[in-house]
């Protein structure tokens, strides 16, 4: 299986702008179908403790009058496990949720390993140490034709990453979805 690292970013690769917003990333209806495709084959979300904040409203979503993609999506996201790395997190109101106090390479590692799907590290700060500990295995990037001028970059910008392109797709809205298989991780 597979250690995987999906996010929507703008072009000059920000996943939220300088004041903290990602407004302008909200994906169409067909993106988000293909966002959805590609998240069934997860089992796990590995999230720091913003992004669990941030992807937690996915447990009350998707009700009565939804549309079906976001029902879809909250779907996948009540079924799969999550694990949340944080050292000020107590507990969690989510089911399917633990929370560890540190990032461990080595069981995550083993996660991976013995995961029956593939495995998804979601937020660029607990993917950065990820990087760095050379685990993650795929990068997907939903590039949405807006440049924020600065903000929390996508991907590490003190570690140099060798990719091959695996998958490249245009959508009508102008969103750009880039598969990559990381190559060389940091050393």
């Amino acid at each position: 299986m597979s250690l995987v690292f999906s996010a929507l970013a703008s072009v000059d690769g920000y996943t939220v702008d300088t004041s903290g917003s990602f407004d302008w990333a909200a994906p169409d209806e067909e993106v988000h179908a293909a966002v959805n495709a590609r998240e069934r084959g997860i089992g796990t979300y590995l999230y720091g403790r913003r992004m669990f904040e941030t992807m937690r409203v996915w447990q009350d979503m998707g009700g009565d009058g939804a549309p079906d993609v976001i029902r879809e999506y909250a779907d996948i996201w009540r079924s799969a496990d999550k694990i949340v790395y944080s050292s000020s997190l107590t507990g969690v109101t989510t089911p399917r949720t633990t929370i560890e106090p540190v990032f461990d390479p080595s069981a995550v590692r083993a996660l991976v390993e013995a995961a029956p799907g593939d495995v998804s590290i979601g937020g660029p700060t607990l993917a950065a140490e990820a990087f760095r500990a050379g685990l993650v295995d795929e990068v997907v990037l939903y590039l949405v034709p807006v440049s924020v001028g600065g903000g929390t970059s996508a991907l590490p910008t003190d570690l140099m990453l060798s990719l091959d392109l695996q998958e490249e797709h245009a959508f009508p809205s102008g969103t750009v979805m880039l598969r990559y298989r990381v190559t060389a991780p940091a050393a």
